[in-house]
């Protein structure tokens, strides 16, 4: 989901860390190291990476800017092929009846079987374009807070991971109980107080 929809979910996170120096080098150097790579002609189900907010399908970070004032502004993409399993149950079926006519056998052992359905799996990945989804990224690094354009846990998994991969720093979500942690200049008491704490559910 993009920061220019007509409906947007957010998560806000807290960037905990800061670069010693060469901030725009740092930060264009992490985005380019772990740009999304393509998979379509790959036997690779999924894979995840940035991307230019302006152009996502074509990242390219050498000719494009992704600076606005104190903010970077870029997009996470994650690409992911989506095999009906009854499309693989079919090509198994058939993989596994071929070769056991062509080895004039019975049956396969489960480690054998498990063998066949991954050689399957990957020929049928080949054949299979990624979708793509793309989620942007807003990122005040003067303010240390970062705007994640998703609430899907998934994505926000990936996010968090390549982050911490890209520039060895570290992405605190923002919810109530972190938000009271963190801003709220706690006393040692309060602190033990609020790790005790529950959510209230409020469905009779």
């Amino acid at each position: 989901m993009g920061m220019l929809s007509s409906s947007v979910s957010i998560t806000r996170y807290m960037v905990k860390g800061k670069f010693k120096s060469a901030l725009v080098k740092t930060v264009m150097e992490g985005l380019k190291k772990n740009t999304i790579m393509e998979i379509d002609n790959e036997p690779i189900q999924q894979t995840a990476g940035w991307t230019s907010f302006s152009n996502p399908y074509l990242p390219d970070f050498e000719n494009t800017s992704c600076i606005i004032g104190t903010c970077f502004i870029f997009s996470l993409r994650i690409d992911k092929k989506n095999i009906p399993s009854k499309i693989i149950k079919k090509h198994y079926t058939h993989e596994v009846a071929k070769r056991l006519t062509e080895s004039q056998r019975e049956h396969f052992s489960k480690n054998e079987k498990k063998a066949i359905k991954e050689k399957v799996t990957n020929t049928l990945s080949l054949r299979v374009p990624a979708t793509p989804n793309i989620y942007d990224v807003l990122w005040n690094y003067e303010s240390s807070f970062l705007w994640f354009f998703s609430n899907q846990k998934k994505a926000n998994e990936e996010l968090e991971t390549i982050f911490l991969k890209s520039f060895n720093l570290t992405l605190i979500r923002l919810f109530p109980y972190t938000m009271a942690d963190l801003a709220a200049d706690l006393t040692d008491q309060e602190h033990d107080l609020l790790s005790t704490l529950s959510p209230t559910s409020f469905v009779g």
